[in-house]
């Protein structure tokens, strides 16, 4: 068993980097404004089950090959890069309406969950992330690694869980003031379609 010292150290480094702006949280930040609290937690469920096939992932070895082979690499990140494209054009084409608070219009919840999903395990950094990051806090003299590494992959996803849920709480009352006014939501539609274009545009431009 790991000391709770590395524990704390560990977990205290998940929540700096969680807060840390990039694809999952801004696509939380993005759903929960335009949809409400609930669809930003809904896709934060989706990215962290995505995390558990990532820490699974490293503690079977599998992130490797994202690490060692650049076809792999190659084809996780066009995979990645375009579903980012995919969700671009999927709010750039949204008609102008305004932002439900009350969650009154059905949406479903099922398929942000599953969004989360797709945009997490098909973005490479993270499993080469988690094979850098783990096993800095491992000790083989304390026991298995491979139940550290899930314990350690267990945190992250507590941390994240944490971090996320409070941009969805938070991002969510922000949908109020866009809600006044049908040319603000447009302008956000377009600025959020526009990021997600640069966060593929960044994907597919990272090297190994």
């Amino acid at each position: 068993m790991l000391p709770i010292e590395t524990l704390l150290a560990f977990f205290s480094a998940a929540l700096l980097l969680a807060l840390v702006p990039g694809p999952d949280n801004i696509f939380v930040l993005t759903q929960s404004i335009f949809q409400g609290k609930k669809s930003g937690i809904m896709v934060m469920f989706g990215l962290c089950t995505g995390l558990i096939f990532h820490t699974l992932a490293v503690t079977l070895g599998v992130a490797v090959i994202f690490q060692t082979s650049a076809i792999a690499f190659t084809i996780l990140k066009i995979i990645g890069a375009g579903y980012l494209l995919y969700l671009a054009w999927q709010i750039f084409k949204a008609p102008s309406e305004k932002i439900d608070t009350k969650n009154n219009r059905i949406i479903d919840y099922k398929k942000l969950y599953y969004r989360g999903i797709i945009m997490n395990i098909t973005n490479p950094k993270v499993s080469i992330f988690f094979l850098a990051f783990l096993p800095q806090f491992t000790n083989p003299n304390l026991g298995s690694v491979s139940f550290q590494m899930i314990l350690l992959g267990g945190l992250f996803i507590l941390a994240t869980i944490i971090i996320f849920g409070m941009i969805a709480l938070l991002s969510g009352s922000i949908s109020q003031v866009f809600n006044k006014s049908e040319k603000s939501q447009m302008i956000l539609t377009k600025l959020a379609s526009f990021v997600f274009v640069a966060l593929a545009v960044k994907l597919i431009t990272t090297k190994q």
